[in-house]
C-alpha cells in the first residue's frame, strides 16, 4: 500500500484555486452587468491581472515546491534476531544501535553482516535470512566506503538485497571496519539525508570498534 505524505500539497494549490475562482467570478460579474462603466472596466483589468498572478504562482509552485518521498508499507512481518554465539556484551551493543536507528532515521529494516555471518537482523525482515554478498556489497568490503541506493527499485544489483523486504525503497550499505557491513533498507526512496547519512557512519564506527576489540579478545 502506497500513502503520500505531502503536508504542502493544500499550500502549493491554493493561489492556483483562488486565481482560478477570482477569474470565474470576474467572467460571471462581466457576463451579468449590462452597461460598463469605466470604473468598472479599470476593476476587471486589475482584477485579471491579479488572478492571472495567483494562477502562475500556483503554478510555479507546483514546479518548485519539493514533496515529501513517497512511502510504503514494507513487505514482510517486523522481528529482532540475533546470531546466538554472540557475546552478551556484542548483543547489547548491536541491540543498542539497530534500536538507535531504527527510531532516528528513515531505516524500517536492517542487517549487520560481519565476517561472512550474519549477527543481526531488525525491523521488517525480508524473506530470506542469508547474506551472500553481490556486486555493490563486495565493493563496500573492498573499499570500505558507502554505498546509497537513493531509489533501489532502478538498480539492477537490487536483486542482490533479497534478504530485505522486496519492496525496500532506499538502501544505504555502510561498512563496519574492514569485515563488516550494516545494511539498512527504508520506506521511502531519496529518504536518508545527508545528517542520516552522517549518523549511520558514526553508529557504523562504533560497532566497528566493539566488534574488533572483542574478536582480539578471542583470538588472544
Amino acid at each position: 500500500m502506497t500513502t503520500k505524505s505531502d503536508p504542502n500539497r493544500i499550500l502549493r494549490l491554493l493561489p492556483l484555486v483562488v486565481g482560478s475562482l477570482g477569474a470565474v467570478l470576474l467572467l460571471v460579474n462581466r457576463v451579468l452587468t449590462p452597461q460598463l462603466t469605466e470604473s468598472q472596466a479599470r476593476g476587471d483589468v486589475l482584477g485579471v491581472i491579479l488572478s492571472a498572478v495567483l494562477i502562475l504562482t500556483g503554478l510555479i509552485w507546483q514546479q518548485v515546491q519539493p514533496k515529501s518521498p513517497d512511502t510504503v508499507e514494507l513487505i514482510g512481518k517486523e522481528g529482532f534476531i540475533l546470531a546466538s554465539d554472540l557475546p552478551e556484551t556484542i548483543k547489547t551493543e548491536l541491540a543498542w544501535a539497530s534500536r538507535l536507528l531504527l527510531t532516528n532515521t528513515v531505516t524500517r529494516s536492517l542487517v549487520v553482516y560481519y565476517k561472512g555471518e550474519v549477527l543481526l537482523r531488525r525491523g521488517i525482515l525480508g524473506s530470506k535470512a542469508e547474506v551472500i554478498p553481490g556486486p555493490i556489497l563486495e565493493r563496500v568490503l573492498g573499499t570500505q566506503k558507502p554505498i546509497y541506493l537513493v531509489a533501489l527499485r532502478v538498480y539492477p544489483g537490487k536483486i542482490e538485497f533479497d534478504y530485505l523486504p522486496e519492496n525496500t525503497q532506499g538502501v544505504i550499505c555502510q561498512p563496519i571496519g574492514k569485515e563488516g557491513v550494516l545494511i539498512l533498507g527504508a520506506n521511502a526512496p531519496r529518504s536518508y539525508t545527508k545528517q542520516d547519512e552522517n549518523w549511520i557512519e558514526g553508529i557504523a564506527d562504533k560497532l566497528a570498534v566493539t566488534l574488533e576489540n572483542r574478536m582480539e579478545q578471542q583470538s588472544s
